[in-house]
């Protein structure tokens, strides 16, 4: 039986803290010997999340707190990115390719799509002026995690 290995990282809501998110959360599953294009998925939906986070759930203020868990068991990455902002009035609209709130910053609107393409599973909850929390699961087929 697998042992279970986890972190759990706290930043500021600033836009540079995005990279220092992405990076971390890289090499917390480097340990699982990923392939680059495995390791990459998992990087752009941290970047994704996190963005939401920043811009919409905060409105790119610097004083929100945005929280990633990230746990690995046997050869699956279990992610979280939390935020305490401002929720989603409406889940299924912010859930559609192209679709942003924020055209003016040049949005594509695709981080939902992006999330549920490179996950095996995603799961979403909010709630309007409480937050949001993304759940995301993703089992990787390197060479490593076969043997574990």
């Amino acid at each position: 039986m697998s042992e279970r290995n986890f972190m759990n990282l706290q930043f500021a809501s600033r836009s540079e803290n995005e990279a220092f998110a992405r990076v971390t959360v890289a090499a917390f599953v480097s340990q699982l010997d990923p392939t680059m294009d495995e390791l990459n998925d998992l990087k752009t939906v941290i970047s994704e999340a996190v963005t939401n986070s920043i811009i919409h759930a905060y409105d790119n203020r610097p004083d929100g707190i945005i929280t990633i868990r990230a746990e690995i068991e046997g050869e699956t990455v279990y992610l979280e990115v939390e935020d305490q902002g401002a929720g989603i009035a409406d889940l299924e609209l912010a859930k559609q390719p192209l679709y942003t709130t924020r055209p003016e910053l040049e949005r594509s609107g695709m981080g939902f799509t992006i999330m549920e393409n490179f996950m095996d599973e995603i799961e979403v909850k909010t709630d309007v002026g409480i937050g949001t929390k993304i759940k995301m699961k993703k089992r990787i087929e390197s060479k490593k995690a076969l043997f574990n």
